[in-house]
């Protein structure tokens, strides 16, 4: 690509000049829920409408998200709208407890997450890099998409469980695919579930994959326990098994740990390949920065990265991978539900109010960033945390909250694509836009064929 000929301003779904109509905006949401959003939602703090009854307020004032993330967190809840989807992937692990049951979860995995943790992983990530690459040798083209799945699930499992590639990587990729780009998808029934066990006869698909799913996670962790006694494992699970709980001395059940490696296994690998997609699909479309990239990763070569401080010899890397989750956040949209009435952006907002907080909006939002549509990884040069320093970025989530795992997601994205990239040169082989569909995660409505071309 000329470079004369950026910014890139990649593929996005259109944007409607005015608010759609009851009716338009349901038939909308249901096609696509990043293909709803007017001009106005893009441009304004606040916005509040009734649909179908249900009222509602879209939140883009940084003041009154932090309202609702942190400061007054207690008065408002994860919607059942939110959470259907969800379970059958996370169980009642801490993605989805609430409460003092989700405060004592955090503090139990904690120490799963420090920084000496996840960089006593990165063993597992440079594997699972090197047998991507490996695969992808003497191929003239890829479909990343896939390849990204079975690489980001390989280094995910090795984490957890010290497991090498095999049968278990395939069923579980596919599983997981299947699921988010099928019966995952959030649905109109979904809105209107008094109950998360409500209109039972639409929800077979997500009992199926919920039982095939579970099912999945105990063998590999039954295998585990019986084939690894008194063996000298760096992963989670050994940490998962070690933890226990402050008060009671308690250690985890066995179902808590079910739960709690559902909920990394799927936020390890599900986000982070999408985030690996979105971001070699941009590079593709930016040949000029594709190529000063490769050149960076090449003056540190990816099999010298031994530590996390070591990820700073690739700040152009970090900046790309920030800025596809800018444009095509991990997770689009954020729902809580008022549950203690509240006022938030001068509104009284009554019980039962959804509230609407969209990092796909606040990522494009006119009020935050300059030239908000285009590629542009410069914007993020010199700031280490812009998930904490920029008020209309949110990519991991906000408050107390905040994903647990960032730090992992992004030393595992870092390493795979600076190994990719320092092998082959990526482009598209159909000019066929790719636009991104909203779920459980930002996905491809397609996946396409990259060509890969070795580079010497």
């Amino acid at each position: 690509m000329d470079a004369l000929a950026r910014p890139i301003i990649p593929p996005a779904p259109y944007v409607h000049p005015e608010d759609l109509s009851t009716p338009r905006l349901v038939v909308a949401t249901l096609s696509n829920t990043l293909g709803n959003w007017s001009k106005n939602a893009f441009d304004i703090p606040w916005g509040r409408r009734n649909v179908l009854g249900v009222d509602s307020l879209l939140v883009n004032d940084p003041a009154a998200i932090r309202q609702v993330m942190q400061t007054n967190m207690t008065a408002y809840g994860r919607p059942l709208a939110a959470v259907r989807p969800v379970r059958p992937l996370a169980g009642a692990g801490v993605l989805l407890s609430e409460g003092a049951e989700w405060k004592r979860q955090r503090k139990m995995l904690a120490p799963a997450f420090t920084p000496g943790t996840v960089e006593s992983l990165i063993p597992h990530f440079h594997a699972a890099a090197g047998n991507l690459a490996e695969r992808r040798a003497g191929q003239p083209r890829a479909n990343l998409s896939d390849a990204f799945h079975h690489a980001t699930l390989e280094a995910v499992l090795r984490s957890l469980f010290s497991l090498p590639p095999g049968p278990e990587q395939t069923e579980l990729a596919a599983l997981v695919r299947d699921y988010v780009a099928t019966a995952g998808r959030p649905n109109f029934l979904d809105g209107f579930a008094p109950r998360e066990e409500s209109f039972a006869f639409a929800g077979g698909a997500r009992r199926r994959f919920r039982k095939r799913w579970f099912a999945a996670v105990d063998r590999i962790v039954a295998a585990r326990r019986a084939g690894t006694a008194g063996a000298d494992h760096v992963d989670l699970l050994d940490r998962l098994l070690a933890v226990r709980d402050a008060e009671t001395g308690a250690p985890l059940s066995d179902a808590e740990v079910r739960d709690q490696c559902a909920t990394m296994l799927f936020a390890g690998f599900e986000t982070t390949s999408r985030l690996l997609f979105w971001a070699t699909y941009l590079l593709s479309l930016d040949g000029a920065e594709q190529t000063r990239l490769r050149q960076e990763v090449r003056a540190f070569p990816p099999e010298r990265l031994a530590t996390l401080e070591d990820q700073h010899h690739w700040p152009r890397l970090r900046n790309v991978l920030l800025e596809a989750m800018r444009l095509y956040p991990p997770v689009p949209i954020i729902m809580r539900q008022v549950v203690t009435p509240d006022v938030l952006c001068g509104e009284s907002l009554g019980k039962g109010c959804l509230v609407w907080i969209s990092p796909w909006v606040l990522h494009r939002h006119t009020a935050f960033w300059d030239s908000p549509t285009a590629f542009m990884p410069d914007r993020f040069a010199g700031k280490p945390t812009p998930w904490i320093s920029e008020p209309g970025y949110m990519p991991f989530g906000g408050g107390p909250r905040i994903c647990i795992g960032a730090a992992f997601a992004l030393a595992e994205a870092s390493i795979i694509l600076a190994t990719v990239l320092e092998r082959f040169e990526l482009s598209m082989e159909s000019d066929r836009p790719v636009m991104p569909v909203g779920g459980v995660t930002t996905a491809p409505d397609h996946e396409p064929w990259f060509r890969v071309e070795r580079v010497g």
